[in-house]
């Protein structure tokens, strides 16, 4: 038949059964204690001469037959339908993500990376059709996700990116760019664009000289400023200090908006100072449009039949079952 769970990732909530399972033994226990210390036999004959035994277990077997039936929808039992196939066209994005620590600065609310992490949820919503592929970079840069049309585990990624992920702390723009375009087919020279997002705190002019070399591969850049003129202090959660230099004075760090809108205006790309979210998001998704569509294999779309409904429906019985059942001996005139 084919059955599948769609939702796996609730299974840990079937530890629930046994718990039940647990409470329910308990309680008899507790019952047949406080019959014990009441102590008077007699007594106690009379004072359960109404309680049923078999009243109380059933409305617990309908209350563990519900709950089950809710675990079920859950994880959302379903079964392989029809399938179809769908023909896409997009282009190579690869973002290079800044994560050195001058990236925690607050100047912009709440900190600079998670204004990035917002940018970038919102702009994957807008990608549908395109392959992504991540950077990260400070000291070095890393290729964290090859292109893919896996959007569910970039977001994974950048949720859980973090200055700890790159050991040597710095802002190596040029090796960042030289990463994401390693990332792309070399025998294509369109269909490409790098999304270079940080504070921008690398005045190594081999970044400069690189754009120009990306442009004739046919790699647009677009680059996200992130960050103020006026510049914040960098706190270093090891320490939970502000950063200082030799000299012991506190390190200001501040967006260097030449350096990014260079390196977009030699490649055709836009730059984008992150304030909006939305706006910043409407700016590059407009510049990516720019872009000759490369057309993507066919891919297979499947539809399910799901059965959830049904546990539902189940567990609303059992629970309704449950409230009317009498735990008292049922009484017939």
């Amino acid at each position: 038949m084919n059955f599948q769970f769609e939702h796996i990732e609730w299974l840990p909530l079937l530890a629930l059964i046994p718990a039940l399972l647990f409470i329910f033994f308990w309680a008899l226990q507790r019952k047949k204690y406080i019959a014990k210390k009441i102590g008077n036999p007699v007594l106690v004959k009379e004072l359960s001469r109404s309680y049923s035994p078999s009243n109380f277990i059933a409305k617990f077997v309908f209350l563990l037959l519900a709950m089950s039936a809710i675990l079920l929808a859950f994880l959302n039992l379903r079964k392989p339908g029809s399938s179809a196939n769908i023909k896409r066209a997009g282009v190579d994005v690869v973002i290079a993500l800044d994560l050195s620590k001058s990236m925690l600065a607050d100047d912009i609310k709440p900190n600079r990376l998670e204004k990035a992490r917002q940018f970038l949820y919102r702009l994957m919503d807008e990608l549908s059709d395109d392959r992504i592929g991540l950077v990260f970079f400070a000291g070095h840069a890393y290729l964290q996700m090859p292109l893919t049309t896996d959007h569910s585990a970039a977001r994974i990624y950048i949720q859980n990116a973090s200055p700890d992920a790159v050991p040597t702390q710095g802002t190596v723009v040029a090796e960042a760019l030289q990463r994401a375009n390693d990332a792309f087919n070399s025998k294509e020279r369109k269909f490409k664009s790098i999304i270079l997002i940080t504070d921008g705190e690398d005045h190594d002019q081999q970044a400069q000289a690189l754009g120009a070399s990306l442009a004739e591969n046919g790699v647009m850049v677009n680059t996200i400023g992130i960050g103020s003129a006026e510049g914040a202090p960098i706190m270093d959660p090891a320490t939970n200090s502000y950063k200082k230099d030799l000299q012991g004075q506190t390190v200001i760090s501040k967006l260097n908006e030449t350096l990014l809108q260079q390196l977009s205006a030699s490649t055709k790309g836009v730059y984008v100072r992150l304030d909006d979210v939305a706006d910043a998001v409407s700016k590059v998704r407009a510049q990516l449009d720019t872009i000759e569509k490369s057309p993507l294999e066919d891919a297979a779309f499947k539809e399910y039949n799901t059965y959830y409904y049904y546990f539902v429906a189940i567990a609303l019985l059992l629970l309704i079952l449950e409230l009317l059942w009498p735990e008292r001996k049922w009484h017939i005139a």
